[in-house]
């Protein structure tokens, strides 16, 4: 089945935010190295945070630890690091991070084409909304749903799940867009076509290895072609 032969009959998108929208590295970067500043660590590079970002905030956090300590220190120090970075990230989200190219293009493309827009992170909702409205997003959506919304999060398919009832939509009219295995199989798990772009983060791993429907250039183009493919949302 081909990519144009999926997207037929889509009337929404599930969009990521991290590595999708934004390029937020910068952000991770500077809050999490206050933190180790805070624990007495050295710094440590964006290259090496980049891999780990995806998974949210706690993995995150276990992760950076790791670098520095055995399985029991870093749930020794899991605590007090989450509340350093969880502050720190307050006081800078969005303050470094940047749109990748087309994006707001690509949401009023879609929205110009009847789709109804969903953002879903396993970014925590205390920082996605703020992130979102910042940058001029916001109101793009009509659902947002952080890694602490539901009990669950990518890669389990529960928040697409969700805003396909949401939707009152099928999740075979639903594509989900991101940059990560994450996304790919939170959507192949939950019935959803997924569409990747290939500027993400993808913890470090190439985004070909990903089994999606296609990979775009960016959401401008995943709008245009999901509207050549959908004369019910035009």
């Amino acid at each position: 089945m081909t990519a144009a032969s999926v997207l037929r009959g889509v009337r929404a998108a599930i969009i990521d935010l991290d590595g999708t929208m934004l390029d937020t590295v910068p952000d991770f970067h500077v809050a999490i190295n206050r933190m180790r500043a805070d624990l007495d660590l050295a710094p440590i590079s964006a290259e090496r945070i980049q891999i780990m970002v995806g998974k949210g905030s706690e993995n995150l956090i276990r992760s950076v630890l790791a670098l520095d300590h055995a399985a029991d220190g870093v749930e020794r120090h899991f605590p007090a690091a989450m509340d350093a970075y969880q502050r720190h990230y307050l006081d800078i989200n969005g303050n470094h991070s940047t749109l990748y190219p087309d994006v707001m293009a690509g949401l009023q493309a879609f929205k110009d084409a009847g789709l109804r827009l969903a953002c879903v992170t396993n970014k925590p909702i205390a920082f996605a909304r703020p992130l979102l409205a910042q940058k001029g997003l916001d109101g793009y959506f009509e659902i947002v749903y952080g890694g602490d919304s539901l009990p669950k999060k990518k890669p389990d398919p529960l928040p697409l799940l969700q805003v396909c009832r949401d939707f009152g939509l099928e999740p075979a009219q639903v594509v989900a867009i991101g940059d990560s295995s994450n996304d790919a199989e939170a959507a192949r798990a939950a019935g959803c076509p997924v569409l990747t772009v290939p500027y993400g983060y993808n913890h470090g791993e190439c985004i070909h290895k990903i089994n999606s429907d296609g990979i775009v250039a960016s959401l401008l183009q995943a709008a245009q072609l999901i509207s050549l493919q959908n004369p019910i949302a035009n």
